[in-house]
């Protein structure tokens, strides 16, 4: 057995807290307290405040303790995210495991992630810092393997569909959290933000500049009541069943592509291999120098227009 087998695992204390398997505390405030109340209060500061407004002394003033009192509970404020992260993702829903089939489950688990982030965005600013380690966090990564398990598919690319799909889910909450708050703010509703955002961008961009956007926006595209992100989950399941099916018939999976892996430190070391790929970092630099550029001269083109028009009306 490895040295690193031998050597237990100590918890941080967060994560500890979050399994129930930390330490209590040897004093305590006379009146009830618990970790339970302490991340509660805090969640319900951040529901209706926002995560900025949480603080050790914020959440102590709701309880009616001293800041010191949390301490004695939970140690640092980063254990109180992490915990409170942990109590507002709560467990999957069960519909899940009644699901039709592997596809099915995801779309559940998807758009049940997705009405977290709308109940608590506070979650969405909080840091990402490696995989949470929590029950609640664990039990939806576990729901989501699950899934797969009857799948032909490696239990690395079960994770990777997996990821793919809780990514999918975040980018739809900052998106839809955004403009739920943008709405909350202006005292507009979601759709008359859409049409605000629609028109700024039919104000600033032209064919010249921007041909396929301008397309887009011509199209309609920004007032388009589909649902963009519900098309592209259709789409990533749609790649990942065709996937599965070229393994349940036999048949290699596609080349992925697109990469360049090299192993080999002699390929790293050698001379026409390092001026090559010199030579592309500075074309790349110089591509994007050049696109930077071109920007600036066609904004400075459509300024010099609109002061030569308002001369002439003059």
């Amino acid at each position: 057995m490895s040295e690193i087998e031998q050597t237990p695992v100590e918890l941080p204390r967060g994560i500890a807290l979050a399994w129930g398997v930390a330490a209590n505390p040897q004093r305590g405030p006379k009146r009830e307290m618990s970790v339970e109340r302490i991340v509660e209060t805090a969640v319900e500061l951040a529901d209706r405040e926002g995560i900025g407004a949480v603080s050790m002394a914020a959440v102590a003033k709701k309880l009616g303790f001293t800041p010191m009192s949390l301490y004695r509970y939970v140690s640092a404020k980063d254990d109180l995210l992490l915990l409170m992260q942990e109590e507002a993702t709560g467990l999957p829903p069960e519909e899940h495991r009644t699901a039709d089939g592997w596809r099915r489950a995801l779309e559940v688990l998807f758009r049940a992630q997705v009405e977290i982030y709308l109940r608590h965005p506070w979650i969405l600013a909080l840091p990402i810092a490696g995989s949470p380690i929590t029950p609640n966090s664990s039990a939806w990564l576990d729901a989501a393997l699950g899934a797969l398990a009857e799948t032909p598919l490696a239990p690395s690319e079960r994770l990777a569909v997996a990821l793919a799909v809780t990514g999918q889910a975040r980018w739809c909450g900052i998106v839809n959290a955004g403009y739920s708050e943008a709405a909350r703010a202006d005292g507009l509703a979601p759709e008359e933000v859409a049409a605000r955002e629609a028109a700024l961008f039919d104000a600033v961009i032209d064919a010249d500049g921007y041909p396929a956007l301008r397309g887009a926006i011509d199209a309609g595209v920004f007032l388009d009541e589909a649902d963009p992100f519900r098309f592209g989950l259709a789409r990533l399941l749609d790649g990942v069943e065709g996937y599965i099916a070229r393994l349940d018939r036999g048949e290699p999976p596609a080349s992925e592509g697109g990469w360049i892996e090299l192993d080999d430190a002699d390929v790293l070391e050698d001379k026409r291999y390092r001026a090559a790929a010199k030579a592309s970092r500075d074309a790349q630099k110089a591509l994007v120098a050049a696109e930077k550029a071109l920007r600036q001269a066609r904004r400075a083109q459509a300024q010099a227009l609109k002061e030569a028009r308002e001369r002439a009306a003059r």
